[in-house]
């Protein structure tokens, strides 16, 4: 046991010896480490946000349905439950034609006011105001209360919505592929990187190799090493993104005019990242260092 617990700190020693011992190389991979997760960490950052905004617009779908003028207050009621009746529905509002004309004004401005004066004889709909529960199902929906009676139509902005998906979904789809790529790219970069700093140290294995060092025992100096470059690589990432987020979302959240701009909260997200990124950076340093000192150990 006391035989183990110092071999564990004579690799511990080593890694950190040979931190020191490779200057400009440990530079150079905690750099190359450090840009990479500089961009891995901002490009997951901004898909993951896009898709909170995306699910947030696509949650904002709704529909209305139009109930005919000479449906009473009784068919009004009916027509409501068999609304709540169809499995997909998830929410239902009552609209009135008096909260229709007050939505017209509003919407219309300064122009609109002369609406009011229809108030007394309103010409509108009342209206149903429905949400499904998959905003996907939006369509099939609509499409059942239009065979509703009392029914006069239903307005979704069908193409749109349409539209809306498909964007939303080819989004998400490239977003993933890009971020994928990407780290496929910071590993093999970096792979490189630490192989250079291996290279300089090619003769020290073959003469630990030749005077009876097991394979295990060249290879957890090199494996401390890279877990420390990526650790140190990813220190100015972390702290970069974690003031910067909550700069961006402190003032995006008051310079921003549209709803559906929405940012992750950023605790517990920023802290999700960089706990991300740091886990990114020790794996990437680990896997560059062992699978660059295998080729060295066949002697």
């Amino acid at each position: 046991m006391a035989m183990k617990v110092r071999t564990i700190r004579r690799h511990i020693r080593e890694g950190f010896k040979n931190i020191y011992r490779n200057g400009w190389m440990t530079i150079a991979s905690i750099g190359a480490v450090t840009m990479t997760l500089m961009l891995v960490g901002v490009f997951i950052a901004l898909i993951l946000n896009l898709n909170q905004m995306a699910n947030k617009i696509e949650q904002d779908v709704e529909m209305k349905v139009f109930i005919e003028l000479t449906a009473d207050d009784e068919d009004i009621k009916i027509l409501g439950e068999e609304i709540e009746e169809i499995p997909e529905v998830d929410s239902l509002t009552f609209s009135s034609n008096t909260d229709e004309l007050h939505d017209l004004v509003e919407g219309l401005g300064d122009e609109g006011h002369s609406w009011l004066l229809l108030e007394d004889d309103n010409p509108l709909n009342h209206a149903y105001i429905v949400r499904a529960i998959d905003p996907k199902e939006t369509e099939k929906v609509a499409t059942s209360i239009e065979g509703l009676e009392n029914v006069e139509k239903v307005n979704f902005g069908k193409d749109v919505v349409k539209l809306l998906f498909k964007f939303n979904s080819y989004a998400r789809n490239i977003g993933i592929v890009l971020v994928i790529g990407l780290l496929l790219t910071a590993i093999f970069l970096i792979s490189n990187t630490i192989k250079l700093t291996i290279m300089a140290r090619s003769t020290e294995i073959g003469i630990m190799k030749l005077v009876g060092a097991t394979n295990g025992f060249i290879r957890w100096p090199f494996f401390i090493e890279g877990m420390l470059l990526g650790i140190l690589g990813a220190v100015v990432p972390i702290t970069t993104i974690l003031v910067g987020y909550l700069y961006v979302e402190n003032n995006l959240s008051v310079q921003t005019a549209f709803s559906f701009v929405d940012l992750l909260p950023y605790n517990p997200f920023a802290w999700q990242l960089s706990l991300m990124l740091l886990l990114l950076g020790i794996i990437i340093g680990v896997w560059g260092s062992v699978m660059s000192v295998r080729k060295f150990l066949k002697v």
